[in-house]
């Protein structure tokens, strides 16, 4: 039997994502890890689940090593003792990790999704959440992404990244809400 609370999935919030800020790489959403750290108050107020996941490069130069500053996560999102991290190597967190296996072993149906960035790891993760058939919630506000230059040399900005990702994902994939709707619900219970 499903278990009535949902699980918060916390994509990749780490130090890298500082450092391409730092670097001169610009973002949107800069309220997504305060929004963060309400998701997690509530869920472990609720001691509703918790999975942390961790992205550790496999490139040379990627940020992501974890020999480098930039694979350790920030200190507002660390994990607490009982909550799991599970490290990942590609865009999703259920390829070559047993997130679903520990996810169907625990009941869970729903998945709340936060973190960085949204088009790619949260992204990648939401859309195979809701292809495995479990009920995906996008939090909106706690996650961001960097403005990009497309394969023809045009400039996306973060912000239209952002909507563009949340409008291919809305329905088909995921719920998307926010993380004051998220909260909201646990207080509904």
């Amino acid at each position: 039997m499903p278990t009535p609370l949902p699980a918060l999935i916390v994509v990749d919030v780490q130090r890298a994502f500082d450092e391409w800020e730092a670097a001169g790489k610009r973002r949107n959403n800069p309220d997504a890890v305060a929004r963060i750290v309400d998701l997690l108050a509530a869920f472990r107020t609720s001691r509703a689940p918790i999975f942390h996941i961790r992205h550790e490069g496999t490139r040379p130069n990627s940020s992501f090593l974890p020999s480098r500053s930039g694979y350790a996560v920030k200190d507002e999102a660390r994990e607490k003792d009982g909550e799991p991290v599970i490290v990942k190597r590609v865009n999703s967190a259920f390829i070559g990790t047993d997130l679903e296996q520990r996810l169907r072993d625990a009941g869970i149906a729903t998945l709340v999704i936060c973190g960085v960035t949204t088009n790619h790891c949260v992204e990648t993760t939401t859309r195979m959440a809701g292809n495995l058939g479990f009920d995906a919630r996008l939090v909106r506000d706690a996650t961001w992404t960097f403005d990009r230059i497309g394969p023809d040399g045009d400039a996306h900005s973060a912000e239209e990244i952002h909507a563009m990702t949340l409008s291919n994902l809305n329905g088909e994939f995921a719920r998307i809400v926010t993380t004051a709707e998220v909260i909201a619900s646990f207080a509904a219970k």
